[in-house]
């Protein structure tokens, strides 16, 4: 089992992108709008130093924008 989050806000196009990947790759994951949720947002921040989205948090690891080849480095076939 995976464990996937994506952080997004409403106005991200590469936000969209990772979701849809990730759609296409059967893959389950969690939405958190750092758009909406500014604890959220703060938490992210002070845990990866980057303010921009999307992030995922693969397993344990952090990528940075759309980058599915490293997402699914991460992820377990």
């Amino acid at each position: 089992m995976n464990e996937i989050t994506v952080y997004t806000t409403n106005t991200c196009p590469y936000c969209t992108m990772v979701k849809n990947f990730l759609d296409q790759q059967g893959l389950e994951y969690k939405e958190v709008n750092v758009q909406n949720d500014q604890r959220e947002a703060q938490k992210l921040v002070e845990t990866t130093g980057q303010m921009g989205v999307p992030q995922v948090y693969v397993n344990g690891k952090w990528v940075i924008g759309f980058d599915p080849n490293t997402i699914m480095a991460n992820v377990k076939q």
